[in-house]
């Protein structure tokens, strides 16, 4: 098989496709912004409803871990119907449980309402990776992904800061309001305007839900991609959680820069992640994959052994680590869209989408295990050691993303089972 990657032009969106890609990327600004908005919201939260730190994690996680098990509970269902009505069904419960946050009046009502959120937004991601698959080809799925991933940097540049000034002005219910009116807005233009997404169902057997989910958990070819997620995930996160706190303790940027730093790396991320996206096309995914490697471990070396440092350093030195794992992350979704075969595309999303939530969980887990802070405050001590557990991550899913890009080389069809 000849593994040579041709550098061609890539297509253009349509206007429909143009549409498409504009209303999914914004519905995505809404559900992690759902999803971030939770801890910097924890200062007022806390006194608020007279919750303890130890409680406010419990609310934080109670999204992940009910969104994990969400996406495994609809995996045997979600090739069953027409996407745009599974995605307006789940759009519609995560409005809900939103809107419970916002008026919660208590610990466990709040608690309950996360709950509900995690069950309902925790799968919206994998159905609109989904439709993206169904209705974009794989020579456009690498500038599909980056306009999508400019959602995450866009919640922290431009919907932080508004629900900050929000809660500060009106209370700590008004960002979640705020969302609600947004995502309200976005479901009535899904509504009027998304065509239904139906072309998977003409592939449907006859299989009980349960055998479909097992089907798709059990098929050699998507074991790999599963694997490579879950890697991806453990070691993305692992630097995550405690990122702020060794900028502060570590690094001595003070508590009024460091908004700047976000700032500044989220406007990074925002232009990177659309021309990731433009090169994966031209260039190939896992050529771009490759770099994006090969920065991630570079950046990832030199920041987790920084001392105190200069803010325009930090600065530079964070973008550059966003460049690396945008350059990863985007290819790598493009690549893992091309895994499954039509017939079980919602079914192989929704499993993914749930080990990467539950992966996320648990290399947060495992860096608070590993990491440790002196009896009243100093230095993050150990965090040169996620450095290096992260670089070897990397280097692990360099090898199975290789294989997964020769993989996707061969489509895969639908075969009865």
């Amino acid at each position: 098989m000849n593994q040579s990657i041709p550098i061609e032009s890539p297509a253009s969106f349509t206007g429909y496709q143009k549409f498409v890609l504009a209303i999914l990327a914004f519905l995505q600004f809404t559900i992690i912004l759902d999803f971030m908005i939770m801890s910097p919201l924890g200062a007022i939260l806390m006194p608020a409803l007279n919750i303890s730190p130890s409680q406010f994690g419990v609310v934080v996680s109670a999204y992940a871990f009910s969104a994990g098990i969400a996406g495994f509970a609809a995996a045997g269902f979600a090739d069953r119907f027409d996407r745009k009505k599974l995605l307006l069904f789940f759009y519609a419960g995560f409005i809900l449980g939103t809107f419970l946050c916002g008026i919660a009046p208590n610990f466990y009502f709040l608690l309950f309402a996360r709950i509900v959120t995690g069950l309902f937004g925790g799968v919206i991601g994998a159905i609109v990776l989904a439709i993206t698959t169904d209705l974009f080809p794989f020579s456009m799925r690498g500038r599909v992904m980056g306009v999508l991933q400019t959602a995450f940097a866009a919640s922290q540049i431009l919907g932080l800061p508004i629900g900050l000034y929000l809660s500060a002005h009106w209370g700590w219910h008004a960002p979640f309001m705020m969302i609600v009116g947004m995502a309200a807005i976005v479901g009535v233009i899904i509504i009027a305007n998304l065509k239904p997404i139906d072309g998977h169902l003409k592939l449907q057997s006859d299989r009980n839900p349960f055998h479909h989910l097992k089907d798709t958990i059990a098929t050699p070819r998507y074991l790999l991609a599963f694997a490579a997620t879950g890697l991806l995930s453990i070691g993305g996160y692992m630097l995550m959680p405690f990122s702020s706190a060794f900028s502060v303790n570590n690094l001595g940027i003070t508590m009024k820069e460091l908004p700047m730093v976000y700032l500044v790396t989220g406007l990074g991320a925002i232009v990177t992640g659309p021309l990731v996206g433009k090169l994966s096309d031209k260039f190939g995914k896992y050529r771009v994959f490759l770099f994006g490697a090969v920065m991630t471990i570079i950046m990832a070396v030199i920041y987790t052994r920084l001392g105190v440092t200069p803010l325009h350093t930090v600065i530079l030195v964070n973008v550059l680590l966003f460049v690396g794992i945008f350059s990863r992350i985007i290819p790598a979704q493009a690549m893992m869209s091309a895994v499954p075969a039509a017939d079980s595309r919602g079914s192989f999303m929704a499993i993914n989408s749930s080990l990467q939530q539950i992966a996320g969980g648990v290399g947060s887990v495992v860096a608070g295990m590993i990491v440790s802070q002196p009896a009243g405050g100093g230095p993050i001590l150990h965090f040169d050691l996620l450095g290096d557990i992260l670089v070897l991550t990397v280097l692990i899913t360099a090898v199975m993303m290789y294989f997964i890009h020769r993989m996707v080389a061969v489509p895969a069809v639908a075969q009865p089972a």
